[in-house]
């Protein structure tokens, strides 16, 4: 499909991409159709297929759409750190914040493994790309330890959803909805979480720590 050509095509595609967003996560993709996307944006059916072959096609270019500004986000919030120790904890709150105001992360991306298996993986190997090159430069600086930069990628993108969707989706009450609410990360989980990943990867901050406590043990001895 021809990309927008003006900045008016721009807009109308992005409405679409909202109004998908927020169809998709309250109906799921197979009762989500295109007329109720159309409508939520205040756009001309018609006009739909100017920017999208249909609601398959929608639906691969919003995971692609949510992948990058989650990305972005990220991108953004570790850039804010001096060291990785730093860029671990500002990309995670990002993260968390991005996931706040666009729940329909979650469940978009999740349905895509039955829906579109190799947009769903798409999602995850463009993070886990970006991901590891950070990791790879911390190594090489000495700012974490000698851990496998691929697989410490891996795992750190399944602790941040996990802890996401526990604490950032899911209702403080017991009925186990899912994606019904939308909340900050408590600040002892989000602090506990980072001391975490931290000791995982051996960072500079970590390290420290861990050598102040040992010489304090050694001087109460």
């Amino acid at each position: 499909m021809n990309a927008p050509r003006t900045k008016r095509g721009e807009q109308t595609k992005a409405k679409l991409l909202a109004a998908a967003e927020a169809v998709f996560a309250e109906q799921g993709y197979q009762a989500a159709s295109i007329a109720r996307i159309t409508e939520r944006a205040h756009v001309a059916q018609g006009t739909f297929y100017l920017y999208f072959e249909s609601k398959l096609d929608l639906f691969e270019q919003l995971v692609e759409d949510l992948n990058r500004r989650v990305r972005k986000a990220m991108s953004d919030g570790a850039a804010r750190g001096s060291n990785r120790a730093e860029a671990e904890r500002e990309g995670f709150r990002e993260f968390f914040a991005f996931t706040a105001e666009h729940p329909a992360l979650y469940r978009v991306v999740r349905e895509a493994e039955y829906v579109s298996p190799g947009a769903m993986r798409a999602h995850y190997e463009r993070i886990v790309e970006g991901y590891r090159e950070g990791l790879e430069r911390a190594r090489a600086a000495g700012e974490i330890g000698d851990v496998d930069p691929e697989v410490a990628a891996w795992a750190l993108m399944g602790v941040g959803e996990m802890i996401g969707m526990r604490y950032v989706l899911w209702p403080t009450g017991d009925d186990g909805a899912y994606g019904t609410a939308a909340t900050p990360v408590p600040d002892d989980v989000f602090d506990e979480m980072v001391a975490f990943v931290q000791r995982a990867l051996g960072t500079a901050g970590s390290t420290q720590t861990a050598a102040a406590t040992a010489a304090l043990t050694k001087e109460d001895s």
